[in-house]
């Protein structure tokens, strides 16, 4: 199918979105620090709609705009209104997982069905990685962000993957391309905003959610440990487990036929 991209305004933030197919009731939610382009190949095979999240690619990165996990779902649910999207099948990447799950939380009756990829963890007893720790930190989260280079920026994105060619440098020239200060002041307003104490807190909210709900894992995420997956599940009261052996955090790149897993959840609606 072929991906369209539009621009829409909402409360005067330009938001970008891309779409393709004729029924778009499909949500794609991407991670930090990328973009709806993340989900093109998603979106070539299975159709749907996928925005860039506040703050990421080429949507607005004002300092007003809440960058909150909480922020980013009362703004999805805005974006869902605004393109009358009354019932939608959500699927969600890393954060965009967990805001997916927020967005559920809040508009249970607009969400039908979830799929949740290597997904931020709203859950009890998780740690932070270093890295995570080092940005949440006033200034030294300033400095790092500020001093990351193409290369560096480059080497992280890959150690995400299994492959490290999954990650071409087309790709990744495009992430570095919109790694401006918006993007890079809004990753460090979400970490910021995510300590763990408040994603257990926000877990809680989430679990008395009856969608059906598909976990996807790669198992050799080094970012978020694959464990998480069935503690995801234990919390989730329909939620079923799909572990992608080889894989890594983004699972479709290193094993492309994670999409044909997710459109067979989804067509099974």
């Amino acid at each position: 199918m072929r991906v369209d991209e539009h621009t829409i305004t909402i409360d005067d933030v330009p938001v970008l979105y891309r779409s393709a197919g004729d029924e778009q009731q499909t949500l794609y939610l991407h991670d930090a620090p990328t973009s709806s382009e993340d989900w093109r190949p998603f979106l070539e095979r299975l159709g749907g709609i996928a925005p860039d999240l506040i703050g990421f690619g080429r949507s607005g990165k004002g300092g007003h705009l809440d960058y909150s996990p909480e922020g980013l779902a009362r703004f999805m649910d805005r974006f869902a209104h605004e393109l009358d999207l009354e019932r939608i099948q959500v699927v969600g990447h890393g954060w965009g997982g967990a805001v997916g799950l927020l967005l559920a939380a809040r508009s249970p009756a607009r969400v039908s069905r979830l799929v949740l990829i290597d997904a931020v963890p709203l859950l009890d007893r998780f740690r932070w990685r270093r890295p995570v720790r080092l940005l949440r930190l006033p200034l030294l989260g300033e400095l790092a962000m500020g001093s990351t280079t193409r290369s560096m920026l480059a080497r992280v994105l890959r150690s995400g993957v299994s492959s490290p060619d999954a990650w071409t440098d087309e790709r990744l020239s495009g992430v570095w391309d919109q790694f401006d200060q918006g993007t890079q002041r809004a990753i460090l307003r979400l970490y910021r905003a995510a300590g763990e104490q408040r994603l257990a807190e926000l877990g809680a909210s989430v679990e008395q959610l009856e969608h059906p709900t598909l976990i996807v894992w790669g198992t050799e995420d080094r970012w978020t440990p694959p464990e998480l997956a069935e503690r995801y599940a234990a919390r989730l009261r329909r939620a079923s487990v799909e572990r992608v052996e080889g894989a890594g955090h983004w699972p479709w790149l290193d094993r492309p036929e994670v999409i044909e897993l997710v459109g067979r959840f989804l067509a099974a609606a």
